[in-house]
């Protein structure tokens, strides 16, 4: 894995891409593309990827390559129009790891080499592709050392959830023996105890579907 920042991304419009586009026009599913993005102006860049569907598309900007019996080989020649997601992060330097469109939507894992470039890209996604999901963001290991280090989207949280969490957290709850229990917890809160515990589930449901990387 490179280092830097693996990112997955889902859109939920195929037409912010040609590829997705043909997915959903043909009900199918495409999970295996070949993209060679250039971010120097002048350049052509293309995405070959196979289609397994009864009927092949009909769709000019498509160049058949070859065909299979159901699948079906095609490469696109990207021109700067279509303003696809894959042409976008070719702008950044950021090489797409995964690809798949299903259903209309979209879902591309790709690399970031740091934070700062990750924030520049996902700033230009979301102008481009208001529809844009962040769905798993994670930090690849440095070095010899071993890692495997997630991001944790405290966004999902409501405030009270965050406010239940951190009151918990700060008066020991989480801790061995604790130091206080949720009759406590509750009480400074102003709240009851079951009140507490479904605060609670909600927050730490939510916050490990992040660290399990469960979509």
């Amino acid at each position: 894995m490179p280092a830097g920042i693996r990112a997955t991304v889902e859109f939920d419009s195929p037409s912010v891409c040609p590829v997705a586009s043909v997915a959903h026009s043909t009900d199918s599913v495409v999970d295996s593309v070949s993209t060679s993005v250039v971010s120097t102006p002048g350049e052509v860049s293309v995405s070959e990827f196979v289609l397994e569907a009864d009927d092949p598309p009909d769709a000019s900007a498509l160049e058949p390559i070859f065909s299979y019996g159901s699948k079906h080989l095609y490469r696109y020649t990207h021109d700067g129009s279509a303003d696809c997601p894959c042409e976008c992060l070719g702008e950044f330097g950021c090489p797409v790891d995964r690809y798949f469109a299903q259903r209309g939507s979209l879902t591309l894992v790709f690399h970031a080499a740091d934070y700062e470039q990750l924030q520049a890209v996902i700033g230009e996604l979301r102008d481009r592709f208001p529809g844009l999901d962040i769905k798993r963001l994670v930090r690849s290991p440095t070095g010899d050392a071993p890692g495997d280090s997630v991001f944790v989207d405290r966004g999902k949280l409501t405030t009270r959830q965050l406010e239940v969490l951190q009151t918990a957290y700060d008066m020991g709850y989480f801790e061995r023996p604790r130091g206080a229990n949720a009759t406590e917890v509750a009480a400074e809160l102003d709240i009851n105890q079951s009140t507490f515990s479904e605060h609670l589930a909600a927050a730490l449901t939510k916050l490990l579907g992040d660290v399990l990387e469960e979509g």
